[in-house]
């Protein structure tokens, strides 16, 4: 779902292990993480890295069907909805464990609700989800109830993906040390080994879901997850055999997957689904000195030559972002134009607002309160990978006299300054979603403080206003229509520098994967995989 729409910087979940196989490596399927997740707590945790493994443990109400998309039962087993729909009753599944033992109880969905709005906890990129409950109510020892107070078209989705926590363990002051790294869930598998900046080793349990659940999930005796950020080494230990499965760049699949061994002992797939895609961007600070001008952020679209970087990275794989919305989406806007690389339209922008270089150093300047300030300015980068998108745009920006530092920094660290606000511009990409997106979370001014997610500091009246209004339509065709506005506003305004969205799936595997076909409707369907003996 859309609150799931986390902080990733292209974190596509690599397959990689670089150990030698165990006894016991028939039993296991091996994968990696191009970023260690800077916690694991569910309800501080933003990035994607955070929320795969989340995946593996904890589990939610209802799930998806991955060819329908309709619900399904999960940790509850039947649900109302009253007509007015503003009442949401859910029955919990009977003889459920925490993997600690312990029973699930209407008291642990009570407090995972509870716990987004404690003001001790940093869930500001939650709670825009769930701000319309106005509470949970417990009927009795298998039944809570949900009462909004509003029509917030999303209101039993986020119900429904509600993260079910333990409210004994996250309440317990003695392990409050434990809940960045220790994971207590009722799913398919226990987290049996983390090491710190190496892996995570997990181990299959006795699920209720391989007696409630007919569709067979999750058939690994274990699943090793190695934290690797280079792509070139993720995909020689694919070449190796040291994994099992390999989300593929374009680039990768082009250039880098040729060989004797393709088609016999690696696969590689490329298919198409219905699942939503994400898309990459380049997102200025827009409190900063420079970046507070909009025609300044549009002149620096201008310099990004995107036809180029489609042609030697992404060779026509993927698809041009120009909005929050992609082009693959409902709700993206026809009347939004890719923005053209324009190097002297953009200089031309620049000289207008003042910028000029004055003392003859090649750089662009101006004066600012009183300052002589330079068009110069650092962009980070998560991911070594990612450098080359951004060479080509240092090196046009400079011939118009814009200096670019590109800093590469380590994901931590790169999340603790963009909670901190302390980033000139950043290159990033969120994740896709559920499809059915609002967009309070990113782009509403009420989300920028206490480290929410609109981390550049984004402010537009009319565009809060579009979004307070949207969020309660549910007719779905009015709110693509209210969605195009807001993404045409957005798109105007320049906060970032859109760049790339998904379009096909790219992903390769080892010949001892076994699946039905490469993909279901609105997934790969990775969770239905088996392993040669």
């Amino acid at each position: 779902m859309k609150r799931l729409i986390s902080l990733v910087c292209l974190l596509l979940i690599f397959a990689s292990c670089q150990e030698k196989k165990s006894q016991t490596s028939s039993d296991t399927f091996y994968l990696s993480l191009s970023a260690e997740p800077p916690t694991l707590n569910p309800f501080t945790s933003t990035d994607t890295a955070s929320q795969t493994i989340h995946a593996y443990v904890f589990e939610t109400l209802l799930s998806r069907n991955p060819d329908t998309y309709d619900w399904e039962p999960s940790l509850a087993e039947k649900w109302e909805v009253s007509a007015d729909k503003k009442v949401f009753t859910f029955t919990i599944r009977e003889g459920v464990k925490w993997s600690d033992g312990k029973p699930l109880t209407v008291e642990d969905v009570k407090y995972s609700f509870d716990a987004i709005f404690d003001p001790e906890l940093n869930t500001a990129h939650l709670r825009p989800y769930y701000e319309s409950i106005e509470k949970v109510e417990i009927v009795d020892a298998r039944t809570v109830r949900f009462y909004a107070k509003d029509n917030y078209f999303k209101n039993f989705d986020s119900i429904a993906t509600l993260t079910v926590t333990p409210k004994h363990y996250y309440t317990d002051a003695s392990r409050k040390k434990d809940h960045n790294k220790v994971l207590i869930g009722t799913g398919p598998y226990d987290i049996e080994k983390y090491e710190k900046g190496k892996r995570i080793v997990f181990v299959r349990k006795e699920w209720w879901g391989d007696k409630a659940n007919a569709k067979k999930e999750w058939a690994f005796k274990r699943i090793v997850m190695r934290f690797i950020a280079e792509e070139n080494v993720t995909l020689e230990s694919l070449k190796k055999g040291d994994l099992d499965f390999l989300g593929l760049r374009p680039e990768q699949f082009v250039k880098k997957t040729d060989g004797p061994e393709w088609g016999t002992k690696l696969i590689k797939v490329q298919t198409t689904n219905k699942s939503p895609k994400g898309y990459t961007f380049i997102g200025w600070n827009n409190d900063h000195p420079i970046f507070k001008d909009k025609k300044v952020r549009r002149a620096l679209n201008m310099l990004y030559n995107r036809p180029l970087a489609m042609e030697k990275f992404e060779f026509n794989l993927s698809d041009y972002a120009t909005s929050p919305s992609v082009p693959s989406s409902d709700f993206n806007s026809p009347n939004i134009q890719q923005i053209k690389f324009d190097p002297q339209g953009a200089l031309k922008i620049l000289n207008s607002l003042g910028w000029k270089d004055t003392d003859g150093d090649g750089v662009l300047d101006r004066m600012i309160n009183g300052k002589k300030v330079k068009f110069s300015f650092t962009l980070l980068e998560p991911l070594g990978d990612f450098i080359k998108y951004l060479t080509i745009y240092k090196e046009d920006a400079k011939k118009v006299g814009v200096e670019i530092e590109i800093k590469q920094i380590e994901w931590n660290s790169f999340i603790k300054l963009l909670d901190e606000r302390k980033f000139d511009a950043v290159r990033l990409a969120w994740g896709a979603g559920d499809g059915d997106p609002d967009y309070k979370q990113i782009w509403h001014s009420n989300s920028i403080a206490n480290a929410g997610s609109n981390f550049i500091g984004y402010r537009n009246a009319e565009v809060d206003k579009l979004i307070d209004q949207s969020r309660l339509i549910y007719d779905r065709p009015q709110r693509i229509k209210a969605f195009q506005k807001m993404s045409e506003i957005i798109a105007s305004e320049d906060p970032y520098l859109f760049l790339f969205a998904g379009k096909s799936t790219l992903y390769a595997h080892t010949a001892r994967v076994q699946k039905e076909k490469d993909t279901h409707t609105y997934t790969i369907g990775q969770s239905f995989w088996t392993l040669k003996p």
